[in-house]
């Protein structure tokens, strides 16, 4: 739905279709494939397994390239507009055990199902592009647009993680695992969901206004708010009608 509402702004696909027209894309895949590793069935074949299994639990073919790179910071991306590649932080890979590397390629394949992948690669030369001196002004609301939208996104993607893996509280774990680190194996999970709760339910009203402020300069939600928001969708009894076979099918037009 948020990107359906995004399509009707009017020109922004124009606008997006070309900054990516520019060049930058080509610049940003160049720079994937110096820097990184191209996983494979020659290379790190259980990591390369993991993400073609999600995509063949969404029936979404071809896979896209896969590629490992060195960050201190566990995340994954997924970019390119028309041919999609994703990119894994090697601390992502390190930190997560197959299950929730599973939940974490089937989120990044939700992108591609979603078409997702045009609006976040603009996303991504955006947020690069305003690190330079002399961005062009009406570049900035664009940008804010886009930012929200993403944070939409984010939460379509960990709900289609929960049905690929059948397990949401397996993805609310992956969560605390993102945020918590390598302690993450000595936390308790229940008291992280619980957490979630806090966040939402006892802040005043100032700190609603200080976490919409922050919230504005993030592309993610923050793990808590994801986690919350989640299991929000389960108990709605979503979760249980998708799974039953009730959903939206590929040829009918999402609601804006």
């Amino acid at each position: 739905a948020a990107t359906a509402a995004l399509k009707t702004i009017p020109h922004l696909d124009s606008v997006v279709r070309k900054i990516i027209e520019f060049g930058y894309e080509r610049a940003l895949r160049r720079g994937i494939l110096g820097s990184s590793v191209r996983l494979g069935e020659d290379q790190l074949s259980h990591v390369w397994r993991a993400h073609a299994r999600a995509y063949a639990a969404l029936d979404l073919e071809p896979v896209p390239e896969l590629y490992l790179t060195q960050y201190p910071i566990a995340n994954a991306l997924t970019m390119g507009a028309g041919q999609p590649i994703v990119v894994v932080n090697s601390e992502l890979v390190q930190l997560l055990d197959s299950e929730q590397l599973r939940g974490v390629f089937a989120h990044e394949a939700g992108h591609v199902l979603s078409d997702h992948v045009l609006y976040s690669t603009a996303l991504v030369i955006l947020l690069r592009l305003s690190a330079l001196p002399g961005i062009p002004v009406p570049l900035f609301p664009l940008r804010t647009a886009l930012m929200e939208w993403s944070r939409a996104a984010e939460l379509s993607c960990d709900r289609v993680a929960a049905l690929v893996i059948r397990d949401p509280v397996a993805v609310c774990r992956t969560l605390m695992v993102i945020a918590g680190g390598a302690e993450a194996p000595n936390l308790d999970l229940d008291v992280f969901m619980q957490q979630g709760q806090d966040y939402r339910e006892k802040a005043s009203p100032f700190d609603r206004i200080s976490r919409l402020l922050s919230d504005l300069n993030l592309t993610h939600p923050m793990s808590v708010q994801r986690v919350h928001e989640l299991m929000e969708w389960v108990r709605s009894g979503d979760y249980d009608r998708i799974v039953g076979g009730e959903y939206i099918s590929r040829d009918e037009p999402p609601s804006a």
